[in-house]
């Protein structure tokens, strides 16, 4: 099991309207088939800033293959996007003891960026971006 996690903030210009819409967005990702379980909403605890994070269990490599092109995932994310003003992926968990499994997992990152050119500018209009 990979289970993947992003941390984000909203952009303060982001009225309550559009912040339901993007976490529904962001539920409906959670949901596709490749998804073995999710979550998104609020922040608890100490956060670093962060308001909101989404988690996703995802089975394995292939099926994170499958995640990372599903066409729900492509199509949420230019109306998701452009509404985040901090994001932190990760870290990441898995219980795959395969030392090779995070460069196997950038290397999936990587094609879907050389892909989806205008998916990896999107990303780019992020204020703020850590990767863990």
């Amino acid at each position: 099991m990979i289970v993947h996690t992003l941390r984000f903030s909203f952009r303060p210009e982001t009225t309550d309207e559009q912040r339901e819409r993007v976490l529904e967005l962001m539920r409906r990702t959670a949901s596709v088939e490749s998804v073995s379980f999710g979550t998104v909403g609020q922040g608890l605890g100490d956060a670093d800033g962060y308001t909101h994070g989404y988690v996703v269990g995802i089975a394995d490599l292939a099926a994170l293959e499958r995640y990372l092109h599903d066409p729900v995932h492509l199509a949420g994310d230019p109306e998701i996007v452009p509404h985040f003003a901090r994001l932190a992926v990760g870290p990441d968990v898995s219980d795959d003891p395969d030392p090779a499994l995070q460069a196997k997992i950038e290397a999936l990152s990587a094609a879907k960026i050389a892909k989806y050119p205008e998916w990896g500018a999107l990303m780019g209009t992020i204020p703020e971006v850590r990767i863990y």
